[in-house]
């Protein structure tokens, strides 16, 4: 058996457990920069504050409906999942952590378990040790466990946040409750594909023919048929499994029409990639740079400018991969324009020791040592101790974070207090 847990509005969750006079009051999270809504608590999602709603046009909608924003505070949501997953990891060894508020369980070796009660004792752990409320739905396959969830989750006052499909009458009931939009894995252009064949629910597509779902979705939709049926053919992921592509990318805190300062962000972002390369044992042979000016601002000058490298030879060097994205960046930038946001993304990933070498031209053999003494530093001191020349040393890129609330968890300066 699998179980998905997912706790309820994670980041509004998080604030709550630490200013409980919040509970019952509509909670509204910002995203990076004051942004946009990014989470929501059930009492601002019934007064129609919609997912993704930008900041400025619904500041006063807040205000009407007192509305309590908060802005994201990453370091508390990331150290309160952690806390999350270790208590998950105590009811299973096997555990897939699918995102910083969901992870996958597997049951091996539960036959005679009661999973609506071990179900029960896991939410009620998890709430007790870490005042997050969390939904969990127990099936025999993942994709069907993903259903549960959103019955446990939506039904709550029937299901108490916990629902078992364990009989093939529960699945078909389940199957059919559920939109076929709402099918985990089904994407708009398989939507779009079965809605030609009239398929409303999920128990519509598990009556389609393995051929037309093979020759349509794919192996993929094949495997999604196939769990939705009950018979497993997803299991956990190995989460160690390397990225493919790697990419640092950010708005900036204000506009930058000067080059230097786009130069120095471009810079940090492209150490960044590096960092995490090297982390992965991985070098990268391109590299994608690209610029964006404030969208929003349709009255100014627009400019969405990118530029692939190919690198001369495989590097996971952040003074390589650097040199080469700040030149990038000065060919593409255009004077007068007011940029907002700028990334970099490195590709065509091959592991570090086992890349192509080149008689003529390869990397400088001391950055090697170089990369590891400041990776070392870094690792050992935290943050970014030491940083190449052409970063500003004294900076660290800073949000708009207007709503932020303690570091509850993380800052000694912050752990509340009891008088």
């Amino acid at each position: 058996m699998f179980a998905l847990v997912d706790c309820n509005n994670f980041y509004a969750s998080c604030e709550r457990a630490f200013q409980p006079q919040y509970n019952n009051v509509p909670v509204g999270i910002l995203s990076n920069n004051d942004g946009c809504f990014i989470s929501r608590s059930d009492e601002a999602k019934k007064l129609g504050l919609p997912m993704g709603a930008p900041e400025f046009k619904y500041r006063q909608f807040c205000k009407d409906n007192k509305i309590k924003v908060f802005s994201s505070n990453y370091a508390l949501y990331g150290d309160m999942s952690a806390r999350v997953m270790n208590i998950l990891g105590t009811f299973t060894p096997n555990m897939e952590v699918y995102s910083v508020d969901e992870a996958f369980l597997k049951f091996d070796g539960f036959e005679s378990y009661d999973f609506d009660a071990y179900g029960r004792e896991i939410q009620q752990t998890v709430q007790k040790c870490t005042g997050i409320p969390i939904s969990i739905g127990i099936a025999p396959t993942k994709a069907l466990a993903k259903v549960a969830n959103k019955i446990a989750k939506k039904l709550k006052t029937r299901t108490g946040g916990v629902y078992v499909i364990e009989s093939d009458e529960r699945r078909i009931k389940a199957l059919k409750w559920t939109k076929i939009e709402s099918v985990w894995g089904v994407g708009r252009g398989n939507l779009k594909r079965l809605q030609t064949r009239n398929v409303k629910t999920a128990y519509d597509f598990t009556q389609l023919s393995d051929e037309w779902v093979r020759k349509q979705m794919a192996i993929i939709g094949l495997r999604l048929k196939k769990d939705l049926e009950g018979r497993p053919t997803l299991d956990l992921d190995d989460d160690t499994r390397d990225k493919k592509a790697i990419a640092t990318t950010r708005s900036f805190e204000n506009t930058y029409s000067d080059i230097e300062n786009i130069k120095e962000r471009i810079s940090t972002f492209a150490t960044s990639c590096a960092e995490k390369l090297r982390n992965q044992g991985s070098s990268c042979n391109y590299l994608v740079v690209f610029l964006r000016s404030d969208r929003h601002k349709k009255d100014e000058p627009q400019d969405r400018s990118s530029l692939i490298v190919t690198l001369p030879y495989a590097t996971d060097s952040s003074l390589t991969i650097s040199n080469y994205a700040v030149k990038a960046v000065v060919s593409i930038f255009r004077p007068g324009i007011k940029y907002k946001k700028a990334g970099v993304i490195v590709s065509g990933l091959v592991p570090t020791n086992a890349r192509q070498l080149d008689l003529f031209l390869s990397e400088n053999p001391k950055h090697h040592k170089l990369m590891q003494v400041m990776d070392g530093i870094n690792d050992k001191y935290g943050g970014q101790k030491m940083k190449i020349a052409n970063q500003d040393l004294e900076r660290t890129w800073k949000m708009r974070q207007k709503h932020l609330s303690p570091k509850y968890t993380t800052n000694i300066n912050d752990i509340i207090k009891v008088k």
